[in-house]
């Protein structure tokens, strides 16, 4: 059986830090304006980028540079540039979209692999083996492909084959879209979608004798009509290792918070593992993704064809609260930063990556306890760095607070809603 991958996002240099802590086997990552999330990729620059490749390869995982964007006539000769200035880096593979980016890579840095993007939209065997020839050692299926059909591509043709499992799905077929460039003059597929399908819109009825308008929505606050929930695939891991056709399961969000990062990367992490242990437990997994802001759930089209479909859009709201809330994160395990509200004598489970011990303690700080197959962890106190003390401390309290003992750095703290 082949073990799929985990393929997290790594919008900064802290996300991918945490997605590897959290179990990613690889995590992709842009710098300049050459990828589809060029917000993001103003994140990194080349320095700090070449210090995240050293920094995953030291862990013996995978970084993945996305060059996935549709480039202009313009942009070439910095194209070309910035290829041979991330060759020098030796990242594991670049991810394309287009043949001719395919091309200058293959021209410009021929030792590092060739991924191809789900922009590419990928739906049979004929089109994988094109890219094949080309030189591609990965495509990523579109995810309007069922796993039936992935099945076949495999089988036909000899590539690895990667599948979105999780997070944002644009309204639009394989993200052709061109509501943000209409709306606000930005280009999603040159990476600066401006997310306008999240938008509520009002719908109206034309009378075309006279001109008149008629409203169609009677909620003030109209419809989120483009609005599509989010992918969520983590019951069906096992019924999709079994198919024996995916070799990496790729999470979308690189946007995403540094919580959803760890959330997602460490649950279908469990998943994978569960499933290969004969104890895939779904319930599981779906109640600690229900601990996310989302948009509603699907499944998508990977386990169910399109024409099966009827509940993909949320048309009532862009975004819902998840069940848990994120009050801190501490990046060295010695001390928090607030994210939420920490208050004294109050229980705040701890999140860690998975199989990391826990010590339990109780002394004059707080304490750390078990309670079934959860830690939770009580403040006395709220002493910080410089040893000023706090009754409760907020978001936007920039001090950094002691825990009661040490943990696991890159841990978060959450709380039920």
């Amino acid at each position: 059986m082949i073990i799929p991958e985990i393929v997290a996002p790594a919008g900064n240099f802290t996300k991918l830090k945490i997605a590897l802590a959290y179990g990613a086997d690889a995590v992709y990552a842009g710098v300049n304006n050459f990828s589809l999330r060029s917000r993001t990729a103003r994140e990194f620059n080349y320095e700090s980028f070449e210090e995240a490749i050293k920094y995953t390869h030291e862990r013996g995982k995978k970084i993945y540079v996305t060059l996935n964007g549709f480039h202009l006539s313009f942009q070439i000769e910095g194209l070309k540039r910035h290829i041979l200035k991330l060759r020098e880096m030796k990242p594991d593979a670049f991810i394309v979209a287009s043949v001719g980016a395919m091309r200058l890579v293959k021209e410009l840095a021929p030792e590092i692999s060739l991924h191809v993007s789900t922009q590419a939209n990928i739906l049979n065997y004929l089109d994988a083996q094109v890219y094949k020839d080309m030189g591609a050692k990965r495509v990523v299926i579109a995810r309007e492909l069922g796993l039936k059909d992935a099945k076949a591509l495999k089988e036909n043709c000899d590539i690895e084959l990667e599948a979105f499992v999780h997070g944002s799905m644009c309204f639009a077929y394989s993200g052709r879209c061109l509501i943000s460039s209409v709306q606000s003059g930005r280009m999603s597929n040159r990476g600066s979608c401006a997310n306008d399908c999240r938008f509520n819109y009002e719908l109206y009825a034309k009378n075309p004798e006279n001109g008149t308008l008629f409203r169609l929505e009677a909620d003030e606050n109209g419809t989120h009509v483009f609005n599509s929930k989010d992918l969520n695939l983590c019951s069906y891991i096992e019924k999709i290792m079994q198919e024996n056709c995916i070799s990496a399961f790729k999470i979308e969000g690189r946007t995403k918070s540094e919580y959803y990062v760890a959330l997602t990367t460490r649950t279908y992490k469990m998943a994978i593992q569960d499933a290969l242990e004969g104890k895939f437990e779904s319930s599981k997994y779906e109640k600690e993704i229900a601990t996310l802001k989302n948009r509603g759930f699907t499944d998508g089209y990977l386990v169910s064809r399109p024409l099966e479909k009827t509940d993909t859009q949320n048309h009532n709201t862009s975004i819902e609260e998840g069940s848990h809330q994120v009050h801190a994160i501490s990046e060295d395990g010695s001390f928090f930063k607030c994210k939420g509200k920490i208050v004294l004598n109050t229980p705040y489970e701890i999140l860690a990556p998975l199989g990391d011990v826990i010590q339990t303690c109780d002394n004059e700080l707080g304490k750390i306890y078990q309670k079934e197959d959860k830690y939770f962890i009580e403040f006395k106190k709220l002493i910080a760095k410089n040893n000023k003390e706090f009754s409760e401390i907020h978001s936007g309290n920039e001090h950094e607070i002691q825990l009661p003992n040490k943990i696991s750095a890159l841990s978060f703290l959450r709380k039920e809603i």
